[in-house]
C-alpha cells in the first residue's frame, strides 16, 4: 500500500493528497498515517509546497467528516432511538444510556470533535453523533477545520524532516494505531458480552 500511495501523490500532487484523506475518513484502512508523512517527503523533494500539502490533506479529511455528518444528520434522534431499542446488545447500548450520552455530547461536542480528529477510527465515526445531534455546522466545521490541519501537519512535518526516511514515522505510528484500534475491538466485545437490557 505504501508504494501505491506514494506513486498516486507523485502523480496527482495536492489533489491526490485531498483524495485519499477524503478516502481515509470514508474507508479507515487507508491511514492518514502513510498519507500524510509520504505528503510531507513530497514537500521536502519540492514536488509540493508544504503549506498545499497540508491544506489538501486538511481539506480531503473534512470533505469526509461533513459526509459523515450528513449521514448522522439524515438517521436523525428519533431513528437512532428505535434503532438502539431493537438491537441494543450489538450496540451496548440502552434508549436511557442513548439519552445520558446525547446529554453528554450536547455539552462536549465541541472537544469530542476536535479531539476525536487524532484518533485512529474514532475520526472516521465522530461526526456521525455530531450530526445526529444537529450540531451547528459552523461550530462542526470550525472543530472539524483545526483538528483535522493540526493533525494533518503534524504528520507532514515528520515526513518533511525525515525526507527519504519516512518509512520511519509509519514504523512508529502503526503500532500505536492498531493498539488503539485493537483496544476499541476488545471494549466493543467485552460490552457486548456484558450486556443487560434496560429493567
Amino acid at each position: 500500500m505504501l508504494d501505491w500511495i506514494a506513486s498516486f501523490i507523485e502523480g496527482g500532487g495536492a489533489w491526490a493528497i485531498a483524495a485519499l484523506m477524503l478516502l481515509e475518513n470514508v474507508f479507515p484502512p487507508i491511514p492518514s498515517e502513510l498519507i500524510m508523512p509520504l505528503a510531507g517527503f513530497n514537500a521536502a523533494r519540492g514536488e509540493i509546497a508544504l503549506w498545499l500539502a497540508i491544506a489538501a490533506g486538511a481539506a480531503g479529511s473534512m470533505a469526509g467528516a461533513y459526509l459523515w455528518y450528513l449521514v448522522g444528520l439524515a438517521f436523525g434522534q428519533d431513528r437512532l432511538r428505535r434503532v438502539v431499542a431493537r438491537h441494543g446488545r450489538w450496540l451496548t447500548m440502552t434508549p436511557a444510556q442513548l439519552d445520558r450520552a446525547q446529554r453528554w455530547f450536547d455539552r462536549h461536542g465541541s472537544a469530542v470533535v476536535f479531539f476525536g480528529r487524532f484518533i485512529p477510527t474514532v475520526r472516521t465515526l465522530i461526526s456521525v453523533p455530531a450530526g445526529i445531534a444537529r450540531m451547528l455546522l459552523p461550530r462542526f466545521l470550525l472543530y472539524t477545520a483545526l483538528g483535522s490541519t493540526i493533525w494533518c501537519a503534524a504528520l507532514a512535518l515528520a515526513g518533511y524532516w525525515l525526507e527519504d526516511r519516512y518509512e520511519e514515522v509509519s514504523s512508529w505510528l502503526h503500532p500505536v494505531s492498531n493498539a488503539i484500534i485493537f483496544g476499541l475491538i476488545a471494549l466493543y466485545l467485552w460490552r457486548v458480552i456484558r450486556w443487560r437490557p434496560a429493567r
